[in-house]
């Protein structure tokens, strides 16, 4: 690894924005990077990025197998990382897999919460977990893909909602666990020093991805239907939103103001007072150990 090259560890990454993302940073060739990318299909995914062409000289990507709704598989995950990161920096985590479905069935792996909570939040609640001891020695900067939609989230109903079989629909149950995320982009900060900077920031509404793909039975959602939408974007647009959160450097005065806005704003509090409530981060921002107790790891 080139003593130049910046490291990100990333989720999320093997289509839509999360790919388009990798793929501008692996086609310019200013910086070198070194990329350990968590994805589902090894296979497919290294077609994809072999597919790019992208100078191998420059810059390094290892693909290692990841199944966010299998905790299992998170930590294996964890562990594949730590053997790759040995003592280099980590400078970025990137943290940008996310779903959308319905809690109308069980959680694929016997999990009590539905599968959408366990993808958003809690796998990558407890990757952090696990990354913390190299996350904490490198001051690595921690980007949450987060999403307008958390102003839709019913903050009363939450514990109830993201249960496995719920019978919560998409968007509702895509708005909470979002929400959550976000609740834990705020716990971790308040958890690590300065020097993690954290940001939480939101693409827009990109409807040309596979985050939609559950959504085609309601007319209201319908991918169809957001690309009519007046602020409908494309991927190329929501792939630089997310990668503007890696280098913003005029961060807000006050550390609760970490959403960074498709438009490139720093969001108001005002604008998700609910997420900065420290009783609500502490319930669903779980230890370690809590959750491998309540998972059965």
């Amino acid at each position: 690894m080139s003593s130049l090259s910046k490291l990100i560890i990333a989720t999320g990454c093997s289509s839509g924005l999360g790919f388009e993302a990798i793929k501008k940073l692996l086609l310019q060739s200013s910086q070198p990077y070194t990329f350990l990318l968590g994805v589902r299909d090894t296979h497919r995914s290294k077609e994809a990025y072999d597919a790019v062409k992208y100078d191998s000289k420059a810059h390094s990507l290892k693909l290692l197998p990841l199944e966010l709704a299998d905790l299992k598989s998170v930590k294996s995950f964890a562990g594949r990382v730590g053997d790759e990161v040995k003592d280099q920096k980590v400078d970025y985590l990137f943290l940008n897999a996310a779903l959308s479905k319905d809690a109308k069935g069980d959680s694929p792996y016997g999990s009590k919460w539905s599968e959408a909570y366990v993808v958003n939040h809690l796998s990558q609640h407890y990757l952090l977990h696990l990354l913390h001891p190299h996350i904490l020695r490198s001051q690595s900067r921690i980007i949450f893909t987060s999403s307008g939609a958390i102003r839709n989230a019913t903050i009363d109903t939450l514990s109830i909602d993201v249960l496995a079989k719920s019978g919560a629909e998409v968007f509702p149950l895509y708005s909470s666990t979002k929400f959550i995320q976000l609740l834990g982009a705020e716990w971790w900060r308040r958890q690590l020093p300065k020097e993690n900077v954290i940001v939480a920031v939101s693409p827009g509404l990109i409807p040309a991805t596979g985050l939609g793909r559950h959504w085609e039975d309601n007319a209201e959602w319908s991918a169809d239907k957001m690309k009519l939408h007046p602020d409908a974007k494309g991927v190329d647009v929501g792939a630089d939103s997310l990668l503007a959160a890696f280098t913003r450097t005029d961060l807000p005065d006050d550390p609760e103001r970490l959403f960074l806005t498709s438009w490139g704003e720093w969001w108001e509090k005002d604008v998700y007072k609910a997420a900065l409530d420290r009783e609500l981060q502490d319930r669903w921002c779980l230890s370690k150990g809590e959750i491998e107790r309540e998972e059965g790891l």
